[in-house]
């Protein structure tokens, strides 16, 4: 499953997508330094666009910490998305690509092949996410996921909950149902490479 995702695009960029789509976006803890990055992996911190209690028609973004401690220890990073609503603490994880590896094609080689997806015809896009405070991290989100789409299919038998831009402004509305928004994408929205 999804553990490592790319974000090159620049606030601005980012912030022109959300106008374009009509959603307000605020910083109550300041504009974020958002640095390019090929390889955002678990733990590390990245932006995200939440849910405001009693906003509508816009969201909060800040940076915070992918994934929270299981009791396991070991890091939720996703979080399947089947039969779940999430009433609360939803949020946008902004993206332009994300991994997934597979077993080489060569085995001599030993290393999985890593393959980059990215959204046909789109600079960014939004993974839907929720956030939770933990006494451990603080407050961390989790990427969802659902069944793969005919794209990531040959590659994975799962895939992160990627949102229609159309879906975005409800994604952050906590009483549209996530189970109307959140489905595997239809053939031939993402382009494969194979990169590393």
């Amino acid at each position: 499953m999804c553990n490592d995702y790319r974000l090159l695009v620049d606030l601005a960029t980012i912030l022109d997508e959300f106008s374009e789509l009509k959603i307000d976006i605020r910083f109550s803890e300041g504009t974020p330094n958002i640095a390019a990055r090929e390889d955002i992996k678990i733990t590390d911190t990245a932006p995200i666009v939440r849910t405001e209690p009693g906003w509508r028609g816009g969201g909060d973004m800040v940076q915070r910490r992918w994934s929270w401690p299981a009791p396991n220890k070991r890091p939720v990073y996703n979080f399947r998305s089947e039969g779940r609503e999430f009433t609360s603490n939803r949020c946008l994880i902004v993206a332009d690509g994300f991994y997934e590896f597979t077993e080489p094609a060569d085995p001599k080689k030993g290393r999985k092949d890593k393959w980059l997806f990215t959204k046909v015809g789109e600079p960014i896009f939004a993974i839907a996410g929720i956030w939770r405070e933990t006494k451990e991290v603080g407050e961390a989100f989790a990427m969802l996921t659902t069944a793969p789409g005919p794209d990531i299919a040959p590659y994975h038998d799962r895939q992160i909950a990627i949102l229609d831009r159309s879906a975005w402004v409800d994604w952050l509305d906590p009483s549209v149902s996530a189970k109307t928004l959140i489905e595997p994408l239809p053939a031939g929205t993402l382009r494969v490479e194979q990169v590393g």
